[in-house]
């Protein structure tokens, strides 16, 4: 069962530092993203973050992130 959905408010460590955003997509099932196979299910699902800051879209898998408020 997935921890998160769309539209929370969430943070995840990055090479730039904490970074924060919100969900815009949720996986569940293998998919491609900027180049590389993302491995998903509904037990290991990842996610699609839109950046607070900039226009950058990150995919992450559950346990990276941190629920925010």
């Amino acid at each position: 069962m997935a921890k998160y959905s769309k539209g929370d408010h969430v943070s995840w460590n990055s090479e730039a530092g904490r970074v924060s955003g919100r969900i815009i997509k949720q996986h569940e099932r293998d998919f491609d993203y900027k180049g590389h196979r993302h491995r998903a299910s509904k037990e290991a699902p990842q996610y699609e973050i839109a950046s607070d800051k900039t226009d950058h879209i990150a995919a992450h898998k559950e346990d990276a992130l941190t629920k925010i408020g």
